[in-house]
């Protein structure tokens, strides 16, 4: 939309489902001091809303004089979920091969700015999450105590191929979504790792730079588009 606006271009937008559905806003809004090539705009991390929207929303706020076409959909309820449509699953993603993994991932992503595999590597990503130091038996035995709602954690062990720990065992657990209209995801990812960091003060770190074309800020403040103090403390 910014190229378009600056060489004059018309931007079509053919309107599509928000596959976790149109309803639920979770996580903070993007702190505008922490701007990056991975949050450009005002949202929450789970924003509810469809790629037409958010074209609205950003040639609003940003590329007033982008000429802007939205193809709307028809039939289409806030409340659904993309199974709930009739409509295939596309992969936006090599490691978002299922509707299971964008339930998800709004906070397991948050593992990225981490020292703990993601499950990239696996055909669970971010389903599945560890590393070699965990015990697996204790961790998802404290993350089942807390109680968050709509998940059940198992104990797991997995072996990436590729990226953090790959040709590693690595032990942790498997989300198990039982109930995902209560479930919370970004509450979810950000109560993992502050249990990660509760447990293994040792050995749990934080990513380092650079991170998608970040080069300064940690690669877990880009990820919540606010300080590390703002959920983690010091």
């Amino acid at each position: 939309m910014r190229a378009c606006e600056k060489a004059g271009i018309d931007v079509v937008v053919l309107d599509r489902p928000n596959p976790i559905n149109g309803v639920t806003n979770e996580g903070p809004l993007l702190d505008p001091n922490y701007k990056s090539f991975v949050g450009l705009h005002p949202i929450p991390v789970r924003h509810a809303k469809t790629i037409g929207e958010l074209a609205r929303q950003f040639r609003d706020e940003a590329f007033p004089q982008c000429r802007v076409s939205i193809l709307p959909m028809k039939s289409w309820e806030r409340q659904m979920w993309l199974d709930q449509t009739g409509l295939p699953w596309v992969m936006p993603s090599p490691n978002m091969p299922t509707l299971d993994t964008a339930v998800v991932y709004p906070g397991m992503c948050l593992l990225e700015g981490t020292n703990i595999s993601e499950g990239r590597g696996t055909t669970r990503p971010f389903e599945i999450f560890g590393a070699p130091f965990i015990e697996a038996e204790r961790l998802s035995g404290e993350l089942n105590a807390s109680k968050l709602p709509g998940v059940f954690f198992r104990e797991n062990y997995f072996q990436p191929t590729f990226q953090k720990f790959a040709g590693e065992l690595c032990n942790g657990a498997q989300l198990h979504v039982t109930d995902r209209n209560v479930f919370q995801p970004f509450q979810t990812g950000v109560e993992i790792i502050r249990m990660l960091r509760k447990l293994y003060p040792e050995q749990f770190a934080w990513k380092q730079p650079p991170y998608e074309y970040e080069w300064k800020r940690l690669p877990i403040e880009v990820l919540i588009g606010g300080s590390i103090e703002s959920l983690f403390g010091t």
